[in-house]
């Protein structure tokens, strides 16, 4: 009688097909997983937009001239709308960099752009140029707009 001393050549073959369509089947779940990151890192610019945006015009509400362009925030000067100007937005940070990017300084991993009254913020690592958040201090909804096209 002659004993099996390890996997016959058939065993292994199948363990190693079984062992690869594991793996196509996973692999779309974590390419998957890459996007939802980058989309829940623009949720959270977009959330730290909103608070700054929401904390300026406080201040602004606050120091009752709704003729200022200009408000303190931690002792740095914001450049914001004026009511005066910008009925029902008086106080949001300008889309400058001495207005939002004062309010709420770049976060790490983004390159701020600014062109037409709009930041933009986009991330350094992968995605496509359309993936980003948008802030725009005289829209008269929402300020800020993301755009997770391509992340």
């Amino acid at each position: 009688m002659s004993k099996q001393a390890g996997f016959t050549l058939i065993e292994l073959v199948v363990v190693i097909v079984i062992l690869g369509l594991l793996a196509a089947a996973a692999l779309p779940r974590f390419i998957n997983v890459t996007t939802d990151a980058r989309i829940a890192s623009l949720n959270g610019v977009a959330g730290g937009l909103r608070t700054a945006a929401s904390l300026a015009r406080a201040e602004y509400v606050v120091g009752g001239d709704n003729t200022a362009t200009s408000i303190l925030m931690d002792g740095q000067t914001v450049v914001v709308l004026s009511e005066n100007a910008n009925t029902g937005r008086g106080g949001r940070p300008s889309a400058l960099a001495t207005g939002i990017t004062v309010a709420m300084p770049d976060p790490d991993g983004y390159t701020v752009t600014y062109a037409g009254g709009v930041a933009r913020y986009t991330p350094d690592s992968g995605g496509s140029t359309t993936c980003m958040v948008e802030y725009t201090a005289a829209s008269l909804v929402d300020p800020v707009l993301i755009t997770p096209g391509g992340c």
